[in-house]
């Protein structure tokens, strides 16, 4: 099928370029005056284009100008701070047009919570991300639109597999025990997965980043809120749109270790007569293919669009990546004389993943590299040819990637359906309903011959997991406007229903007759006639109920005012808490209506507070449940026996995050600049977290409990600049950044605590299972990378580490290291104090140019390579490969993790360069756009850190990405890459 694909989009480029033929129609001298509406003076500098070409002509001094123009032809006049006008030129030879002013940056329509509001009248923080100003390239997950583009909204991914997710947080954490990322809303449908629309299909993206904005999702918004708009059909004729790329991915960055020959001139090294360099040998160059085609158009009451995307994308890793198919339909309806519209939205993707193995780079980093791939002894063990050693942590990574299967399959289907009727200009109702449901599948294979896997031990092993997840959604809504003198009103109020159900299971079993089977025959595997084979299943329910409404007000609009509430019920809170309410309260004025300033077009101060909620992450919590545990013997047969899994806690809540926002919205230099200013200050309380209770009285040794305080503040800023606007160059810039500002207040509650002091995450193995690397604190940072500070080196090349406490002490009195936590310390902290991004789009005639800078500055990462690595201990030489950074010290003979293992993880990235060509297309051809273009990703990244990747970890992945357990780079992340691609985008 990739195979097909290829030859498809090869040929389809091929006869693309070569049938773009250009035609000119008989053209005649248009002139005419361009002046401004209000004074009747001539504007000078005035953009006329020819709509659909590059062809264009600034006015004079006097606002005067001439082209030549078909009468088919369309002029397309814009100046910045006037609105664009379009006129068709028919048999006209003067054109005179008066243009208004505009500020678009304050009148352009925002998606808010269960509705649309004009950016001037927003008193809560809240950003719009235009489908034009998204992140370009190969995009393969929505997320990636938003990277770098939203201050406070930080989005990241270490690594480059294609199958690894993103960590998105917004406002840095806004919880420590569930539900960490916004909440997700695409075309209304709440908690909608991204992985059911594709990229070329999103129209925008909002995010509402404060409390006030976000309370109106009551329980889920605490982490904040995204909505996804989808591309919908337009009136006029059917346009169809294909765009196609092919993509070019390498290794960016792995970590740098010895090669054979200076591996083997260090002392007691163990040469097994090979030269492999093993990080070459687990990657290979990653060939995407990404096509997408769409259908869209519509009349007076029908509009539609239509689209398929295909993304068949390899990984640098040996079996990694996935073949993506996407199918997505918008339907509009109007009827009952246009009183009543009726929207359609059907999607559905289907993912074939190959997961490779993660694993297969670290050990590509430690491996000694004078060992061969293949093992050159035939009476050794069948591991399948490859080389392998009976030591500790070491399989061979060729092996890894090549012999073990990790296969997986996902199909995500969302269908709503909405209808709307106007009873009059002001008061109208809507019914929406939505079904969404989710698959998984995974199969897993380890052969006989697999060291690594477990198929070796067991005589082949399998594995099959499968979930699906559905959800219903039923919301009833009602709007009302009206408006008295120079002030409008606004009223929403509704009720929605949401019923979610969760099913799986799992089976493991080896001991197989043949590899050829896989996990396509796991019932063959004589695990199950003996007893050892596992299969386990589990279901679960939960339903939210709520109650909605929000009241605006404007006042000239001068003074505008939001108010809004959610009463919400949820199953999973305890029987003594199932309904909460969550508030907002926000306000604004325009300050340019009130003061004339010089050179301010618009300027609005606004000011927020709202209370959202974050629900239990699991059903069930707050009940007592039993489970298995084991078996016991009886009547001469084993008997499976339960016990209890949770104790009851009938006050079981939501945490509670309450949030101050104050900021102000500008458009001033004449409308060249425009931007916001954001400061936030919250307070999250009753966070739900497991707390060590005593047994008995309990049942079960933790409870779930809404305990501890947290408070994060920080400055968000967003700049936009129109620098050059002209007909042949424009150049538009922004900027933004934000600040971070975490506070730990407590972790008890009453007579419970989670602990004034806790430790988290140990090192590992080999030798440093009981070294602990994050502090949490009462009243501290959250973040607190903890350890010992090396300040020398010692004769026998132990690290000399730093007497902190002095209470340890030797023979004599004097002070010594104690190992303890008495003389460690704070090394850093793991979240970035500064996040920022940098964007520039240039045109120059037929040409475009963009590319986005974007960095964190303040984290620091613990480099795991190096702490076990990075020294010539006997276990590390005759064993593994040496890290080998600008910090190795052959000195040192000891692994033992301290100071120096912890490194400042400031970056910058260019994270996206595209330039691409526009062909001249003149009106009447088949084909109205043509445009080529190349796009290069990450390709040269700023930074001190010598680990694979120095984004932000924000949770442990050896925890479950423990979120008190950050800014760990553990030994398994896969390489960084540079994508490079070729692409074209035509419009029929």
């Amino acid at each position: 099928m990739k195979k097909h694909l290829k030859m498809v989009f090869m040929l389809f480029l091929f006869i693309s370029f070569s049938t773009c033929q250009l035609a000119f129609a008989q053209q005649a001298r248009i002139t005419g005056k361009i002046t401004d509406a209000e004074t009747g003076e001539g504007i000078p500098g005035v953009s006329i284009l020819i709509s659909g070409t590059t062809t264009g002509v600034v006015t004079d001094l006097d606002g005067t100008y001439s082209i030549e123009a078909s009468p088919s032809d369309v002029l397309r006049i814009s100046f910045i701070g006037f609105t664009t006008v379009e006129e068709e030129v028919g048999n006209r030879t003067v054109i005179d047009v008066a243009l208004s002013e505009n500020v678009q940056a304050l009148n352009e329509v925002v998606v808010v919570g269960y509705g649309t509001q004009e950016k001037k009248e927003i008193t809560s923080a809240v950003t719009s991300v235009k489908s034009e100003d998204f992140n370009q390239g190969t995009v393969n997950d929505p997320t990636q639109l938003l990277q770098g583009k939203v201050a406070g909204l930080n989005i990241a991914r270490p690594g480059g597999n294609p199958n690894s997710g993103f960590n998105v947080r917004l406002r840095g954490i806004s919880s420590i025990g569930e539900n960490a990322s916004p909440l997700v809303v695409i075309d209304g449908v709440i908690g909608a997965s991204l992985s059911t629309v594709d990229p070329n299909d999103i129209e925008s993206m909002d995010v509402l980043k404060d409390g006030s904005a976000a309370a109106i999702y009551g329980t889920r918004g605490s982490a904040g809120v995204i909505l996804v708009t989808t591309k919908k059909g337009k009136k006029g004729r059917s346009v169809v749109d294909f765009n196609s790329s092919v993509a070019i991915q390498n290794v960016a960055r792995t970590i740098s270790v010895m090669n054979a020959e200076e591996y083997k001139a260090i002392p007691n090294s163990r040469d097994l007569g090979g030269s492999t360099d093993w990080m070459d040998e687990v990657t290979d160059t990653g060939l995407s293919f990404i096509n997408n085609l769409s259908l869209g158009g519509g009349n007076e009451t029908t509009s539609y669009r239509v689209s398929i995307n295909s993304r068949n994308v390899d990984g640098v890793g040996i079996n990694s990546g996935f073949d993506q198919l996407n199918a997505r339909l918008s339907l509009t309806q109007r009827a009952l004389n246009d009183k009543a519209t009726f929207t359609v939205n059907i999607s559905n993707t289907s993912v074939d993943r190959q997961f490779g193995n993660e694993n297969s780079f670290r050990y590509a980093i430690i491996s000694n590299p004078t060992l061969p791939v293949l093992d050159p002894n035939p009476q050794s063990p069948d591991f399948g040819g490859y080389s392998e050693r009976d030591i500790f942590d070491w399989f061979n990574p060729v092996s890894i990637a090549e012999q073990n299967i990790a296969d997986g399959r996902d199909n995500s289907l969302i269908a709503s359906i909405r209808g709307e009727y106007n009873f009059s200009s002001k008061f109208s109702g809507a019914l929406f309903y939505s079904k969404q449901r989710e698959t998984e599948w995974r199969g897993s294979y380890s052969p006989k011959t697999a060291k690594f896997g477990g198929g070796f031990g067991r005589n082949g092993l399998a594995t099959i997991q499968n979930n699906e997840r559905l959800n219903d959604l039923f919301e009833a809504t009602l709007n009302y406007y009206e408006t008295f003198g120079k002030t409008n009103f606004a009223f929403l109020a509704g009720y929605s229903y949401q019923e979610f159900f969760n099913q799986g299971d799992y089976t493991q079993a080896g001991n197989f007759l043949t590899d050829a089977f896989t996990y396509d025959n796991i019932g063959a595997a004589l695990d199950f006639a003996n007893g050892l084979a596992t299969v386990s299943s589990y279901a679960n329910s939960n339903k939210l109920v709520a109650f909605f409404g929000r009241a605006n007000f404007n006042l000239d609009d001068t003074y505008l005012l939001s108010l809004s509430a959610r009463y919400e019920g949820s199953t999973r809170f305890g029987a003594n808490n199932k309904w909460g309410l969550f508030p907002a309260i926000s306000a604004g004025v325009n300050i340019a209506n009130l003061v004339d300033i010089s050179g301010v077009s618009q300027m609005k101060f606004r000011a927020s507070y709202g209370r959202t909620g974050t629900q239990p992450g699991e059903s069930y919590l707050s009940l007592l449940r039993f489970g298995r545990q084991g078996n016991f013997f009886y009547n001469n047969q084993f008997v499976p026996s339960y016990g209890p899994v949770s104790n009851a806690n009938p006050d079981l809540s939501w945490e509670t995050k309450d949030e101050f926002d104050i900021g102000l919205d500008f458009v001033i230099l004449n409308n060249k600049l425009d931007g916001s200013i954001d400061y936030y200050n919250r307070v999250t309380t009753g966070m739900i977290l497991p707390i060590n209770v005593p047994v008995p009285p309990n049942l079960f040794p933790t409870t779930q409990l809404n305990i501890g305080e947290m408070s994060n503040s920080g400055l968000e800023v967003m700049l936009n600049y129109k620098a050059i606007q002209n007909a042949n160059f424009t150049w538009s810039t922004g900027v933004n950044f934000s600040t971070l500002k975490t506070n730990l207040r407590s972790l008890s509650a009453g007579d419970l605590s989670f602990g004034e002091v806790n430790y988290r995450s140990n090192f590992g193995s080999p030798g440093q299972n009981l070294t602990q690397l994050i502090r949490i604190q009462e009243n501290g940072p959250l973040g607190q990378i903890w350890g010992p500070i090396q300040v020398g080196v010692s004769d026998d090349g132990s690290p000399i580490m730093k007497v902190i406490d002095g209470t340890a002490e030797d023979e004599n009195g004097n002070p010594v290291y104690c190992n303890c936590n008495d003389d460690r310390t704070q090394l850093g902290t793991a979240y970035p104090t500064l996040n920022f991004g940098f964007n520039n789009s240039l045109r120059y005639k037929n040409w475009d140019l963009n590319f986005f800078f974007r960095g964190s500055f303040g984290h620091y990462l613990i480099n795991s390579y190096r702490g076990f690595y990075e020294n010539t201990e006997s276990t590390t030489v005759q064993n593994w490969n040496i890290v080998n950074t600008k910090y190795f010290d052959p000195n040192i003979t000891k692994a033992e993790y301290n100071s120096t293992h912890v490194e400042k993880a400031d970056f910058v990235v260019l994270d996206n360069a595209t330039l691409g060509y526009n062909f001249k297309i003149q009106p009447g051809k088949a084909v109205s756009r043509v445009r080529a273009y190349v796009s290069v990703q990450n390709p040269f990244m700023f930074t001190g850190y010598t680990g694979v990747d120095p984004e932000v970890r924000y949770g442990d992945s050896e925890s479950n990405n423990d979120p008190l357990a950050p800014g760990i780079e553990r030994r398994a992340t896969y390489f960084t890459t540079t994508i490079t691609t070729f692409g074209l985008n035509l419009s029929f």
